[in-house]
């Protein structure tokens, strides 16, 4: 069949068309990023001048408003140089003043340059403080300063209205960035979410596996770092640790299903253990299988009876990929894998863990025979545990 004349020239004006608004919109986010850092840049400077003559009590309680009326007066139509506005400059400044000349920066002066000496030299004249010396950051080590030039300051301000340090400072900067939060989500990610605090969570690839950053972080915060699994007790099944396998583990969790799912909170469906799959004609076979609605994932659980080892994620990666291609619904997400172990170095774990492209985690367990005896004191009754799940599912009848 031959193609239109039209067609073509259609299809050619589409392709200039995208090809021409692809440059327009690199060209419109490389302006509003250098515009960014230039206010940025502005706010630090007037911050120090603010902080200089506030600070010292060179200026009285009033003053700040007073030049905020006297600012829009003198220039209509100019917004952002509120009082409120203003204290927030000094607030940016006073919150990183370590950024300043000793700190591998320079400077640059935005008055008669007579009146700042050299950056190098701790004098300063009673003039300086009356010069608004604008900030120009240069390549520090180890400070994410794509990512600080990179933010509004309205996210700069509400990250620092809601954290308490450097590092934690640093972290939602790093975070904000990265995953484009928007400035009216910054307090209640860091409130409600704080993936922050849970970084001490198990080893995880997930933010690095997982698009959607909410979710990333929904998961870390339901997966612990290590579990207490009181309802397996090998003493009782009258086994050493060396006769245990995975399958004696497995089917007490099994037996003991509702208690395992209480361990991780709700939204977790039961589908099944050693379910079996097979590949290319490779029998597969996963040793358990929850379904979470919050995820929107099916969950694998492989369980291993000895340390850590990175032929474990090798085993994981595999079933999430067969998972993925053969079991997925169009509706869901990419499944999600935990390896549970008797030990792992955390470290290490994540280290290897960096080239698995799927999202895997993995936690270490303890059964009742190991739980510190003050610890199994604290923990309600098994029959506390039932009543209460057969309360829970009366409940939703």
């Amino acid at each position: 069949m031959i193609q239109k004349k039209e067609d073509t020239d259609l299809s050619n004006i589409q392709q200039a068309v995208n090809t021409i608004k692809t440059a327009i919109l690199q060209s419109q986010a490389r302006a509003a990023q250098a515009v960014n850092q230039e206010q940025l840049a502005l706010y630090f400077g007037i911050g120090r001048y603010v902080s200089a003559n506030t600070r010292n009590k060179n200026w009285g309680q009033s003053m700040l408003e007073q030049i905020s009326e006297h600012l829009r007066q003198e220039l209509p139509g100019l917004r952002g140089f509120s009082e409120r506005h203003i204290k927030n400059m000094r607030t940016f400044y006073e919150a990183w003043v370590a950024l300043e000349p000793n700190s591998a920066i320079a400077i640059a002066e935005l008055g008669p340059k007579t009146a700042i000496k050299n950056a190098d030299s701790s004098e300063q004249t009673d003039n300086e403080q009356n010069i608004i010396r604008q900030l120009r950051l240069t390549k520090l080590p180890n400070f994410p300063l794509v990512e600080f030039l990179g933010l509004s300051f309205t996210h700069h301000i509400r990250i620092l209205e809601s954290t308490k340090d450097l590092d934690e400072r640093l972290y939602y900067i790093r975070y904000c960035h990265n995953y484009k939060t928007k400035t009216d989500s910054v307090k209640e990610l860091i409130k409600k979410h704080a993936p922050y605090h849970h970084q001490d969570a198990m080893p995880n690839n997930f933010v690095a596996t997982m698009p959607d950053y909410k979710q990333a972080y929904r998961a870390i915060q339901m997966f612990k770092d290590e579990y207490m699994l009181d309802f397996i007790n090998v003493e009782e099944l009258g086994m050493r640790d060396e006769d245990v396998d995975e399958r004696v583990i497995e089917q007490s969790i099994v037996h003991n299903v509702k208690n395992f799912i209480m361990t991780f909170g709700k939204g977790f469906t039961f589908c099944g253990n050693q379910v079996h799959y097979d590949k290319l004609g490779h029998d597969h076979w996963v040793d358990l299988l929850f379904y979470n609605r919050d995820l929107q994932r099916l969950v694998v659980f492989e369980l291993k009876n000895g340390p850590f080892k990175i032929s474990y994620l090798a085993q994981l990666s595999a079933y999430l990929r067969i998972l993925n291609d053969d079991d997925k619904r169009e509706c869901e997400k990419e499944p999600v894998g935990i390896i549970l172990c008797k030990s792992a170095d955390k470290a290490y774990v994540e280290y290897v863990m960096q080239d698995f492209r799927q999202p895997m985690g993995v936690a270490t367990y303890k059964t009742a025979d190991e739980i510190d005896e003050e610890v199994l004191q604290v923990l309600p009754p098994k029959e506390q545990l039932q009543a209460l799940l057969e309360q829970q599912e009366r409940n939703r009848k």
